[in-house]
């Protein structure tokens, strides 16, 4: 296809029908109303920490509220925990309960949950607990380690909507692979996270329980479409999360929420029995799952621990290579290009104070650092566009009909990317993929006749934006379509107002750019906003990106 648009306006029909959504209201309610039961007595928030304003800061609010010791156990890494409870130091039940009041409170600051069952937790604490009193051993690496899930992975037993109102009491038979294998090596899961209408917007609306707000700046995005993930993550109500990403949607809510967030190469975690409106896999540009966390080294426990589980031998579309283990290079070693702009949408004040602070600290600790000049970025991002809605949207459209619930804004942009909903037929989706494996190549020579090692670039244009805003995923869907892995983690700076004045005489060189960089109006709205970056490897060497990482953002944060 020559010259595919980055944007083709939207022209489908819309789903809504009041009538025909009327009565799925009730099923809305009762599943509100069960979300608001699992807020347990115990775990309800007092009312003198609850905001009044929109825009406040409320990651701090669990110090008050926790107890000291269950303050230490959720501030604690996973690694640490992990080790703690594989020697009795620690019992699940009081990991589990430390963190079941921190997520709790996270949900009644964020609106991050979908699902409460804490009281199925604690058993399943109890009984690892159990195990270990009588056997001497744990069941698994992640034993005794509260682990939140995104809602759209099948839960045997549980309602799975994914972000549909007409699966709104739809329960699930069967678990999703990935989930099971977490609770096989020991993890307790006890709430599932929010995601926007259709899990295509770098935001979090649905017609289910609303919106998901930003612990940094209430008055902000979390990102999405693991927008819950992100929020929950940003309060450390969970050890890890599992998230899904086919265009940022891990990267994007642990950006914005200050959190690491690791989008792997394709097909090292199984997506079998993950809900979805697509009646079959997308292989155009595939979707991942992956952990949002609060360190790297959490990162590598959840990595290996679930790829430990060789997903491979109960889905047939998993690779068949182990999590291997390998040691941190030194920064001196490196050489990282810096992106400061994709040629696309230039990043905002933040932004690029970030990554200017970023190589200003690498280059002084030892590290070659070059600047990274972009390679056909909108030809690709309209190519991967393109590949979401080859089959005109029909899929979404067709589910989200089925209850008559009104469209998203931002559903209807996601609908509009690349072809739109005219779609592309089977010989021009041969071209787009073409294209894809093109640039593949090309990035990978780029790479290799520079002797770059990692990529650090935005997350993307801006800090979290306001809620229903965000149109323009270039910075993380290019990653998407080239299938390279990335680590987004926060670089302990913050938008400050004083700082990080908007560049009002900018001159913009297209109407998608005009549009992104005039979202960021007035540094007082994004006050506090984390400045999160995104360090990119090559594919299938992801065990190498998440120990290069670890190096990188030391050095960063110092």
């Amino acid at each position: 296809m020559s010259s595919t648009p980055l944007f083709t306006p939207f022209t489908g029909e819309s789903t809504g029908d009041p009538l025909l959504f009327e009565t799925y209201k009730p099923k809305i309610k009762a599943y509100r109303d069960a979300l608001a039961a699992g807020i347990l007595d115990e775990y309800k928030l007092p009312e003198e920490f609850v905001p009044r304003l929109s825009g406040a800061d409320v990651r701090q609010i669990p110090k008050k509220v926790l107890t000291s010791a269950e303050y230490e156990i959720t501030e604690s890494s996973g690694t640490a925990l992990a080790k703690k409870l594989a020697t009795g130091e620690l019992k699940a039940v009081e990991v589990f309960k430390a963190f079941a009041k921190r997520a709790t409170i996270a949900h009644q600051l964020t609106n991050c949950a979908m699902q409460l069952f804490t009281a199925e937790g604690l058993q399943r604490a109890q009984d690892l607990d159990e195990y270990f009193t009588r056997t001497g051993k744990t069941v698994g690496p992640l034993h005794g380690l509260p682990v939140s899930l995104k809602e759209h992975y099948n839960y045997k037993g549980k309602v799975t909507h994914a972000g549909y109102a007409v699966w709104t009491d739809r329960v699930t038979d069967n678990w999703a692979l990935s989930v099971k294998l977490l609770l096989d090596a020991g993890a307790v899961f006890y709430i599932r996270t929010t995601e926007p209408q259709s899990l295509m917007h770098l935001c979090s609306k649905n017609n289910i329980t609303g919106c998901a707000k930003n612990p940094a700046n209430t008055s902000l995005t979390t990102g999405g479409s693991s927008s819950g993930e992100g929020a929950l993550a940003g309060m450390k109500g969970s050890v890890f999360g599992l998230g899904s990403d086919i265009g940022g949607s891990i990267r994007c809510p642990a950006g914005f929420c200050g959190a690491w967030g690791f989008r792997p190469t394709q097909k090292r975690l199984s997506m079998r029995n993950v809900a979805s409106a697509c009646t079959g896999m997308q292989e155009g540009v595939c979707c991942v799952l992956g952990p949002l966390a609060h360190c790297a080294d959490d990162v590598d426990l959840f990595m290996s621990s679930i790829i430990g589980g060789e997903p491979w031998k109960n889905d047939a579309t998993v690779i068949p290579l182990p999590w291997r283990k390998v040691s941190e290079p030194s920064i001196k070693d490196l050489t990282i290009a810096v992106c400061y702009d994709d040629g696309v949408v230039k990043p905002t004040t933040p932004i690029v104070r970030g990554l200017r602070v970023a190589a200003d600290k690498l280059k002084n600790a030892g590290a070659t650092v070059v600047e990274w000049n972009p390679i056909e970025v909108k030809k690709l991002v309209a190519t991967c566009g393109s590949m979401y809605n080859a089959d005109s949207g029909a899929d979404q459209l067709s589910v989200l009909k089925a209850s008559g619930e009104p469209l998203a804004e931002l559903t209807k942009v996601a609908l509009s990317f690349g072809c739109g909903t005219k779609g592309v037929s089977a010989a021009d989706y041969e071209k787009l993929a073409l294209t894809r494996d093109i640039y593949r190549d090309k990035y990978q020579d780029v790479m290799n006749e520079k002797g770059i090692n990692f990529i650090l670039s935005p997350v993307y244009v801006s800090v979290a934006a306001k809620p229903e805003t965000v149109h323009y995923w270039g910075y993380t869907s290019l990653w998407n379509i080239l299938d390279l892995p990335n680590m987004v983690f926060p670089t302990g700076l913050e938008c400050d107002p004083a700082l990080d004045i908007p560049d009002k005489k900018y001159t913009p060189r297209s109407d998608v750019e005009a549009y992104e960089y005039a979202l960021y109006d007035d540094a007082e709205n994004f006050k506090g906003a984390p400045i999160g970056l995104q360090l990119t490897g090559r594919r299938w060497f992801d065990e190498e990106l998440v120990k290069a990482s670890k190096v990188v953002q030391e050095v960063i944060e110092k």
